[in-house]
């Protein structure tokens, strides 16, 4: 694609000299730490019973203790940075004009609207990096499961994408950065909380709002499970909501 690793290049240096994200990436691994801290705490003290109480012994688990736990809890601080990482991305340009620059340039609208996902998925990358020391501690002091690691990340960093490509579509629908954040937070917790309806719905309505349900897809990931059928529908969500956002700045051509 035409023009693909000029755009990625400018928007990787642009969302590393923005202080935005010293500012989202220094929150998330605090929190993230946090929460970190709490399941190793929770799991010392089982640990701890254990050696008093041997019956206790068969309960622990470092992936259900600790490792999932932890993957959860990242999904949660997730859904409060990535609207953060994303409402500058189409909104900047409109409101500072150089949208109607970008479209004189020799790069299709597709190539750089890949490179902006790109270039801001590289960015949560980056971030996500700050906590391998963590579980790298705990394979020092324990034998945590890798394969259930990897899906854990693998699992984050999908819905990661996800997050990052419905807010690349609320950016591209206004000029304020604040409205895309918010419009992207909204609509991100929307697909986070409607599985809560299940139980209200009947049969039918119940399994497709179940589907549609992002946190459902991420809980196979956190125990270490590799679904195909979770790999297709985070895949699907970020190639529908990146195919919007194609359209809607297309659409800024012919309106002018």
């Amino acid at each position: 694609m035409r023009g693909f690793w000029s755009v990625y290049r400018k928007e990787l240096y642009s969302l590393f000299a923005s202080p935005v994200f010293y500012v989202v990436g220094f929150i998330f691994l605090v929190i993230a730490g946090y929460f970190y801290y709490g399941a190793m705490i929770f799991y010392s003290r089982y640990s701890f019973q254990a050696t008093q109480d041997p019956t206790v012994l068969g309960y622990l688990n470092l992936t259900e203790m600790v490792l999932r736990p932890f993957f959860m809890d990242i999904s949660v601080v997730l859904l409060l940075i990535a609207p953060l990482l994303t409402m500058r991305m189409y909104a900047e340009e409109r409101k500072s004009g150089t949208m109607e620059l970008l479209f004189t340039y020799p790069v299709s609208d597709r190539a750089a609207l890949l490179a902006k996902f790109a270039a801001v998925t590289s960015t949560l990358g980056v971030i996500l990096l700050g906590t391998l020391p963590s579980i790298l501690l705990l394979g020092y002091i324990g034998k945590p499961n890798w394969a259930a690691v990897f899906c854990g990340y693998l699992g984050v960093l999908l819905l990661g994408g996800a997050f990052l490509s419905l807010g690349t579509f609320t950016s591209a629908m206004t000029q304020n950065q604040i409205v895309a954040a918010i419009l992207s937070f909204g609509a991100l917790l929307m697909f986070w909380v409607i599985g809560w309806l299940k139980s209200f719905v009947g049969v039918t309505a119940g399994n497709v709002i179940g589907y549609i349900s992002i946190t459902r897809h991420f809980e196979s990931f956190s125990k270490g499970v590799l679904d195909l059928r979770d790999l297709v529908f985070y895949f699907a969500f970020i190639l529908v909501f990146l195919f919007l956002s194609l359209r809607q700045i297309e659409s800024y051509r012919w309106r002018g």
